[in-house]
């Protein structure tokens, strides 16, 4: 029998047949030998084959086989720090979920987040979300982050949940698309999916008021099928994405800015930092790049992790300003 994994707990896998039936799979211990460098061998949005254990519940199946994926999206696992976990698989677009300051979604975080999507080949559109909150600096601040992605090229919307603004264009994009929603923890993904489709009502959580952070409401990810011929994948809210298995010279080529002028420098295997001549930081100079997309180049260059929430909040929010000036 043939699959699609709607949700993965680590041990055990839901998976729905085309013709709407439901099985708790398990898989064999096989895969974990197959030299996977990831946590979780099967991943929500997985096709695959499995065969029924007759012996114990007609419902119960085991997975034998994994059909090969169109794409997948990673982070970092969070206790194996050389290993990935694959979040998703065979998305068609995913949707990146921004909150200017409840909690704060910074660049470096953005930027990793569109560099993954980039180097997977899945097309990613920034939603700023809760605008029903925004004060006027809040309201400068994502005219200038969306001021800065639409130069780029990438797509974006301006939602709120609570007033149900943006919804239908949002449904828009989404029919007849395998979709995820993803960003930090307490960005309103659950609360989105629930506006978007009442019925599901997934379960939310506030933001702690002592961090400013959110609090983990999904622990696994799940696929929804929605009423409007679209499905959804709810992720847990991510902290960090590891730019897995990239070399120095490969980073820029996903920064779509930074790829169009790569022929125009000097050397061909410029890495845009202290070479001779460079076009990429001669645009700088000139404010055509984002001083902000920049530093998130050199970041994950040098292999930095965005660990720290706070502190690299800060230096976006300074870099911002500099940019402005």
């Amino acid at each position: 029998m043939t699959g699609l994994v709607y949700k993965s707990t680590g041990s055990s896998y839901t998976v729905k047949t085309n013709d709407g039936k439901v099985f708790e799979c398990r898989i064999k211990g096989k895969f974990r030998m197959q030299g996977i460098k990831s946590t979780n061998p099967i991943a929500v949005g997985d096709v695959v084959d499995f065969e029924l254990d007759n012996t114990t519940d007609e419902t119960i199946g085991q997975i034998h086989n994994i059909h090969d994926r169109k794409n997948y999206i990673v982070r970092k696992s969070v206790n194996l720090s050389k290993q990935t976990h694959i979040i998703a698989s065979n998305i068609d677009i995913v949707f990146l979920l921004i909150t200017i300051n409840n909690p704060p979604t910074t660049t470096s975080f953005i930027d990793r987040f569109l560099v993954t999507a980039e180097a997977y080949g899945i097309e990613a559109i920034l939603v700023f979300n809760k605008i029903d909150t925004f004060d006027e600096a809040m309201t400068d601040e994502q005219l200038y982050l969306q001021y800065i992605y639409s130069e780029i090229g990438y797509k974006f919307l301006k939602v709120s949940a609570l007033e149900k603004k943006g919804l239908d264009e949002l449904k828009g994009m989404m029919t007849g698309k395998v979709c995820m929603f993803s960003g930090h923890s307490g960005v309103g993904k659950s609360t989105l999916v629930n506006a978007l489709e009442p019925n599901l009502n997934l379960k939310t959580k506030n933001i702690s008021e002592q961090s400013k952070q959110g609090q983990h409401t999904t622990t696994f990810a799940e696929m929804y099928d929605l009423s409007f011929e679209a499905k959804i994948i709810d992720t847990p809210g991510i902290k960090g994405f590891g730019i897995v298995d990239m070399e120095p010279s490969e980073v820029s080529g996903y920064f779509p800015e930074f790829f169009k002028l790569q022929d125009e420098c000097k050397f061909n295997n410029c890495l845009h930092k202290e070479e001779p001549n460079c076009a990429v930081k001669k645009a700088l100079e000139e404010n055509k790049i984002a001083w902000t997309r920049y530093n998130s180049y050199l970041k994950i260059l040098e292999g930095d992790d965005e660990n720290y929430r706070q502190d690299v909040f800060n230096d976006d929010r300074i870099a911002s300003d500099e940019t402005r000036k």
